[in-house]
């Protein structure tokens, strides 16, 4: 039920943003809107508001929101309905309605952080030598190193931060280290070979390789109280690296540095949802403004369907001065529902196999 709950709140309420941005500028120009769609397939329940209908629709894996005259013919549309037809708008106004869905997924992780650094401080890494993980076979775990140790001395050198532990460990040059650590209330001393081993980013690729006991520093965060400007830079600082790791991952798995197993669809996002929620509503947030990234940059991806392939169609008219050729549009349109039919599929099977694993 947690996992259900999570999974339509996270999706649902990241839906009505992307959703809110394409509606907001289409009624910011003067474009007529038909109706506001959260959700696809049978309606479930719906109220029309003046010349819009808000619909709630039983498959909670999108929504659209419609606007008079997306597909235009002059001969149907009447002359003093040309001013509230999206077709009849100026490209720029069309090209910003479009834009306004990835980008109001992407302020929204602002505004998620905003509200965190605010009302919860910012967070700030502690620096300690206190053990989070030790790798199953190492030489730490070998020794005897338990998770929570803290690490007090490496050759009767004193450790006060985790990168006096990294530089003992890599310049022992694969020798006999003693480590005297603190379990409790108790003093404890291992003797510790390193081994070589190599380091991963956080995409999996080697980027150097040394000499390396096998343990991880526990994360441990203090919250900074700041004033609002402080919160707000923050948080903008925040989704940017929340924007650089979703680029620098969609580059990675077109480089098979990533591999297209790891790709996970909505079975694994309400998995992960309802874990973070079990975690704590901090954990939810974080979750959530990292989706609403990806959901922003993955719309902006130049593919027809998408609203990056609307982009570029738009581009390409302002730049002509007159719209594609429409068959080229609609070849381009099928190719594209092709694409993400088969993503989709490839996504599901993913989820499933991850099931059953």
């Amino acid at each position: 039920m947690t996992t259900l709950f999570s999974f339509i709140l996270v999706l649902g309420l990241l839906i009505f943003v992307h959703e809110l941005g394409h509606f907001t500028f289409a009624k910011l120009f003067g474009v007529r809107v038909l109706k506001f769609s959260l959700g696809f397939g049978p309606r479930v329940a719906g109220k029309v508001i003046g010349d819009t209908e808000y619909v709630i629709s039983a498959f909670p894996l999108g929504g659209f929101v419609k606007m008079f005259g997306e597909n235009p013919d002059d001969q149907q549309i009447a002359s003093e309905d040309k001013n509230v037809s999206f077709a009849h708008k100026p490209v720029w106004q069309r090209f910003l309605v479009v834009l306004a869905g990835p980008l109001f997924n992407l302020i929204f992780s602002v505004v998620l952080f905003f509200m965190v650094f605010t009302f919860v401080g910012i967070p700030t890494a502690v620096d300690t030598t206190r053990i989070g993980k030790v790798n199953e076979n190492s030489p730490a775990a070998l020794a005897g190193m338990q998770t929570d140790d803290i690490i007090l001395y490496i050759d009767n050198r004193e450790t006060i931060g985790w990168l006096d532990v990294l530089e003992a460990v890599k310049s022992s040059e694969g020798k006999l280290i003693s480590v005297v650590v603190l379990r409790g209330s108790e003093r404890l001393t291992l003797e510790i070979l390193p081994a070589i081993d190599t380091v991963k980013n956080v995409f999996g690729e080697e980027v150097e390789t040394r000499f390396m006991i096998g343990i991880m520093k526990a994360d441990e965060l203090t919250y900074e109280k700041s004033n609002i400007l402080g919160a707000f830079q923050s948080a903008c600082l925040q989704t940017w690296m929340y924007i650089s790791l979703t680029v620098m991952g969609f580059i990675k798995i077109v480089q098979q540095v990533v591999p297209a197993s790891e790709i996970g669809g909505p079975i694994l996002i309400a998995q992960i949802a309802g874990e973070q929620m079990k975690a704590g509503w901090l954990n939810l947030i974080y979750f959530m403004s990292l989706l609403s990234v990806n959901l922003g940059i993955l719309n902006l991806l130049p593919i027809p369907v998408l609203d990056g392939g609307h982009l570029v169609f738009l581009t390409i008219e302002g730049v002509r001065r007159k719209p594609m050729n429409e068959r080229a549009q609609i070849i381009a349109q099928q190719v594209g529902i092709g694409l993400l039919g088969s993503l989709m599929i490839f996504v599901f099977y993913n989820d499933i196999v991850r099931l059953f694993h």
